[in-house]
């Protein structure tokens, strides 16, 4: 037999406000006498009330406990500290919790199994010590508190036994306590060395011991640079020093660490020009990646409550995001969409930190002004607005292709397009392989006439107009200088994810490349009059390639 729920509760953010409103009324239809309640950062900062009996504000884990204790004992509920009800008197919300270890653990008490899930969200702790004007993260609770190192560390170890394979650390800060940091990291690689994680940083608390654990584990950084302007970052409640900010980008380039930053455009005090320089010094430090955002101006903020000084104009439903400034025109904000939107689609979403500083500097033009060429072209290509989103990888890789073709060919450069096409192509294809579902396995299929196989998922052959490795080992390329001392031989190779869980790039002979490229349709004795090897030869190269994961057995 069904039962109807007592009580349903919403947590609300800026994204599901709308949605959980639009949910909540149509329970409200479907049955009027039902409690419905929710919490969250959005409430918190802007109180829902109309649709709900009541809500909780800040931290939910003690009203919402003493909530389910009063209704399931028939008790009234309205007095507890942190429900706020249409009408009736504030009731101030209990002190933050001191001792997060008090609230039990939501993955070693199986709430949430992670074996069903690939990825989870984790918090190790809570608040923020700063306080940037555009953010809600510090309003009204200052400090950080952190869970235990103990519980971390139990916690790895479940994510690790169970599956896990990545994680999104809830963290404002990660590396605000840098000794607490460097021993996480460690624990990382302890307990948890296949998981993939996600932290967000200050680049002021790296150093080279930091940087090098980054880089020992499996992750990527996220830096919130929002803005290469020290005099507009001032606007905001924050600080910038370019000197300290690039040598500690530095540092992790050096160690090999990933890393990526986040920018907004429409900041007060910026303008189009000011926003086109911060991504154009974003782009010199080689990130694997930018996100790039119009400013939110989310309720309960510093930022909220001086807009009208700032003379902002703002869409006042979720996401709340900036229409325009003084100095940021609504054609501006446009403009910078497009270019965020290139920037996506061109660099992140292309693969192209390796290659992209290189490739620009040939052709002697601004990082900047790549980016907005690319972004003006493919607005006259697609009629209008575009999104990385509406595209496959190989799409991204073509576009970037005939693009790149255009421009090389009217600076009359085309001497340089083979090796901006073999660049492009191999770290697309690593990509490929990187994100491929598939793990390689080890096969103990024996070698034989009658045995079939097929590439892995997880490798790539592809075919260069210049020696692979000879271009891989020359490091940042320049154009110029490849083309001088490198001939264009031609070469192979294949790309993929060894037995071992590494990537690696094997180079080939063409005959070796043709057996990859002719499974599974052929079987070795097949293979002799398109490749001119023995059938020795070929078994030899099938146990090596089988070997390492880069056929698997039909068998």
């Amino acid at each position: 037999m069904n039962q109807l729920p007592q009580a349903i509760g919403f947590s609300v953010y800026v994204w599901n406000r709308s949605l959980t409103v639009a949910v909540a009324q149509e329970l409200r239809r479907l049955n009027p006498e039902i409690i419905l309640f929710c919490g969250g950062p959005e409430v918190t900062a802007s109180p829902l009330t109309a649709v709900f009996d009541f809500i909780i504000v800040g931290e939910g884990e003690k009203p919402f406990l003493s909530f389910c204790e009063r209704i399931s004992n028939g008790l009234d509920y309205t007095d507890i500290p942190g429900i706020i009800r249409e009408g009736a008197p504030f009731v101030p919300p209990p002190p933050p919790l001191e001792d997060l270890d008090r609230i039990p653990s939501p993955y070693l008490t199986a709430v949430i199994d992670t074996r069903q899930t690939q990825g989870l969200l984790w918090q190790l702790s809570r608040g923020c010590s700063f306080t940037c004007d555009f953010c809600f993260d510090s309003r009204g609770i200052h400090g950080v508190r952190s869970f235990t190192l103990e519980r971390i560390k139990e916690e790895l170890r479940h994510f690790a036994e169970t599956g896990v394979s990545q994680i999104f650390v809830l963290d404002s800060t990660f590396n605000r306590d840098q000794r607490r940091a460097k021993n996480i990291l460690r624990m990382i690689g302890e307990y948890a060395p296949r998981i993939h994680f996600h932290f967000e940083v200050r680049s002021e608390f790296i150093d080279r011991e930091m940087a090098e654990l980054f880089a020992a584990i499996t992750c990527s950084l996220q830096i919130g640079l929002q803005s290469a302007d020290r005099s507009v970052l001032a606007h905001v409640g924050r600080t910038f020093t370019r000197t300290d900010f690039s040598a500690r980008i530095g540092l992790l380039n050096e160690s090999g660490a990933t890393f990526g930053f986040d920018l907004i455009y429409g900041l007060p005090g910026d303008t189009l020009c000011g926003f086109t320089e911060s991504l154009e010094y974003a782009l010199s430090l080689y990130p694997n990646h930018l996100d790039i955002f119009p400013l939110a101006v989310l309720p309960g903020t510093k930022l909220a409550g001086r807009g009208e000084e700032l003379a902002m104009r703002w869409n006042p439903e979720p996401p709340y995001l900036l229409e325009a400034t003084d100095c940021f025109s609504v054609a501006d904000m446009a403009e910078a969409s497009q270019l965020a939107a290139a920037t996506d689609i061109f660099y992140t979403r292309g693969r192209a930190v390796a290659w992209f500083n290189g490739v620009v500097s040939a052709l002697g033009l601004k990082r900047s002004d790549v980016i907005r060429q690319f972004g003006d072209w493919l607005a006259e290509r697609r009629s209008g607005a575009f999104s990385e989103s509406d595209m496959t990888d190989e799409e991204v890789e073509n576009l970037q292709l005939q693009f790149l073709g255009n421009l090389f060919n009217n600076s009359k450069k085309s001497r340089f397009l083979p090796l901006v096409r073999d660049l492009i192509t191999y770290h697309h294809c690593y990509s490929s392989v990187l994100m491929a579902a598939e793990a390689a396995t080890l096969s103990s299929a024996t070698i034989n006439a009658k045995n079939r196989f097929r590439l892995s998922a997880t490798a790539r052959v592809i075919h260069f107009s210049y020696d692979i490795d000879e271009l891989l080992e020359c490091g940042e390329p320049r154009l110029s200088l490849l083309y001088k001392h490198l001939a264009p031989t031609g070469s192979q190779a294949v790309v993929y994810v060894t037995t071992a869980g590494s990537i690696h790039t094997e180079s080939l002979a063409l005959p070796y490349a043709t057996i990859l490229e002719q499974l599974p349709d052929a079987f070795p004795l097949q293979m002799t009059t398109a490749t001119g090897l023995t059938v020795a030869e070929i078994n030899e190269f099938l146990h090596f390639a089988l070997s390492e994961g880069i056929i698997v057995s039909l068998m």
